[in-house]
C-alpha cells in the first residue's frame, strides 16, 4: 500500500537569489509539495520551476501572482519585500505567508526598534551607554573595560565607531563627536566565535534549525569588506551543549512573546546572530529572514521536509511539528562571487563547469546572482554569482568535495575563500564562555 500524502501544497516562494533556489531545491524534495513557482527567481531557479518576472518588493504584484496561481503558501526570501509589506499584502487575500508583516519586520529594518524589544524582553546582547560628556565617557569606558567600543550616535555622522585597546584614543573620539554636538554609545566589546541560529517562529511557538557559521569578509582569514556571505558550514561540533536551547529560551521565545504583547505576532524565522563571548551568549543582531549563504548549508541537511514545516509556521501550527531530523553529514557552502565584489561586480561572463561540478558526489551548485543569455547559457548577473555546496562524512571531507566542485567552476575575474570552515576542520574554534548562568545585566541609558 503506498501512502498517500496527507495534503498536497502549492508554494509561490519570493526572490532572486541562493537562499530562495535553496529553498525551492528543498520544497520540491517534500512529497507533499505539488507545485512551486518562484518570482523573479534567477537561472538556476528557472531551471526546475516555473519563473514570474514580477517585481518581488511590489506588494500587490505579489499578491495578485499569489491569487492568479491559487498556491497554497507563498515564502517570502530576502528582507526587502518583508519590509515592504508584502506579507501583509498576500496575507489580506487570505493565503498563509511564511515572513513576518511589516510591523514584525522591523526588528531587522531598524537596529534601534530591535534594541528595545531586546530591553523589554531581557534578551543579553551588547550592553550599552549613552554618554553626553567626557566624565559619563570615561565612566562608561571602565565599566565595560578594554577593548573600547565607542559609537557616534548620529549627528556627528560620518565619524563612525572606533574600536580600540588604548583607553586616550577612545575617549579622544567621543570628544570629537561631542564637540560636533553629538552624543555618544559605549558598548561592551563582544568578542569570541559568531554563530548564526535559524528559529521557525509561528507568532507564538519557535522550532530551532542546526546553527551554523559564516564568513562575511570578502578575503581569507576574515580580511578586507564586508560582504553578504562569502560561505558557510553546519553543524558546529564546537558550540557548546545546551546552546540552542539558551537561545531558544533567553532569545527567541522572550522575543516572540514580547512581539505577540504588542499585537505584532513575528511569523516566519527570527535569524539570531550571536557571539558566545567570555561573559557569556550575546545577541549581535536579528534578522528576519534566512540567511545567505547559511540556508544553503543548513537546507542540505534536513531531512524533515519542508514545505509541510513552512505551512505550519505560516498557520500558528508549529507546536503540532515533529522533532526536527537531520542528515548526520556535514554541509559546506562556498560561495563563487564575481571579479571586484562587493565594489561594482563585473556581470554577463560565461559560466562554465556547472555540471562537472555537480556530477561529484555529494555536491550540488546553488545559483545567486545568474541569468539566461540569449542563447539560453548561464551568465554572471550579480556580487555573489552561485555557492557550491557539498556533503560530507565530516567537515574535512566536507570542505574537500565544496572545494573540488569550485575549482571545476569557471567564470573569468570570480573569487572566493579557500578557508571556509577551515579553522573548525582544524580544531582550532575555542569558546571560553560558561553558558547558562548568565545574569542579565541592564544598563541604564540601554540604548
Amino acid at each position: 500500500m503506498h501512502h498517500v500524502p496527507l495534503l498536497t501544497v502549492k508554494v509561490l516562494v519570493i526572490g532572486p537569489g541562493g537562499r530562495e533556489h535553496a529553498i525551492v531545491r528543498s520544497l520540491l524534495a517534500d512529497p507533499n509539495v505539488s507545485e512551486v513557482h518562484a518570482a523573479p527567481g534567477n537561472a538556476g531557479i528557472s531551471k526546475l520551476v516555473p519563473t514570474h518576472r514580477i517585481d518581488g518588493n511590489d506588494p500587490q504584484a505579489v499578491a495578485a501572482l499569489a491569487t492568479r496561481l491559487a498556491v497554497d503558501l507563498v515564502v517570502v526570501g530576502p528582507e526587502a519585500p518583508l519590509a515592504a509589506g508584502v506579507s501583509d499584502a498576500v496575507r489580506a487575500t487570505g493565503i498563509p505567508v511564511f515572513g513576518p508583516d511589516k510591523a514584525a519586520a522591523q526588528l531587522e529594518a531598524s537596529k534601534a526598534f530591535a534594541k528595545e524589544i531586546m530591553a523589554e524582553a531581557e534578551v543579553p546582547t551588547a550592553m550599552a551607554l549613552v554618554a553626553t560628556n567626557a566624565a559619563e565617557a570615561a565612566s562608561a569606558l571602565d565599566t565595560f573595560g578594554a577593548p573600547y567600543v565607542v559609537k557616534d550616535d548620529g549627528l556627528a555622522a560620518g565619524k563612525g565607531v572606533v574600536v580600540t585597546k588604548d583607553r586616550d584614543e577612545a575617549l579622544a573620539h567621543a570628544q570629537t563627536c561631542f564637540d560636533a554636538g553629538g552624543t555618544v554609545v559605549i558598548e561592551e566589546f563582544l568578542d569570541g566565535p559568531e554563530v548564526s541560529l535559524f528559529v521557525l517562529c509561528d507568532g507564538h511557538n519557535t522550532v530551532a534549525l542546526s546553527p551554523a557559521q559564516d564568513f562575511k569578509r570578502i578575503f581569507d582569514n576574515d580580511e578586507g569588506p564586508n560582504t553578504g556571505g562569502m560561505g558557510a558550514y553546519t553543524p558546529l561540533e564546537w558550540a557548546p551543549e545546551g546552546l540552542v536551547q539558551e537561545v531558544i529560551d533567553r532569545v527567541a521565545q522572550p522575543t516572540v512573546n514580547e512581539m505577540a504583547r504588542r499585537g505584532t505576532p513575528f511569523v516566519g524565522v527570527l535569524f539570531v546572530g550571536l557571539a558566545l563571548t567570555t561573559r557569556g551568549t550575546r545577541v549581535i543582531e536579528f534578522n528576519v529572514r534566512f540567511g545567505d549563504p547559511e540556508t544553503q548549508a543548513v537546507l542540505a541537511r534536513l531531512k524533515t521536509p519542508l514545505g509541510s514545516l513552512l505551512l505550519a509556521a505560516a498557520k500558528g501550527e508549529l507546536d503540532r511539528v515533529d522533532e526536527l531530523r537531520w542528515s548526520k553529514e556535514t554541509a559546506v557552502a562556498v560561495v563563487v562571487a564575481s571579479e571586484n565584489y562587493p565594489d561594482t561586480p563585473r556581470t554577463g561572463d560565461r559560466i562554465r563547469g556547472l555540471k562537472k561540478a555537480e556530477a561529484l558526489d555529494g555536491v550540488h551548485v546553488i545559483h545567486a546572482g545568474t541569468a539566461l543569455d540569449n542563447d539560453g547559457k548561464v551568465v554572471s548577473a550579480g556580487g555573489r554569482v552561485l555557492a557550491v555546496v557539498a556533503l560530507g562524512s565530516d567537515l574535512v571531507e566536507a570542505r574537500e568535495k565544496a572545494y573540488d566542485g569550485v575549482e571545476l567552476v569557471q567564470l573569468d575575474g570570480s573569487q572566493f575563500r579557500s578557508d571556509i570552515g577551515r579553522k573548525a576542520a582544524r580544531n582550532e574554534i575555542k569558546v571560553s564562555t560558561a553558558t547558562g548562568a548568565l545574569p542579565v545585566t541592564k544598563a541604564k541609558g540601554l540604548a
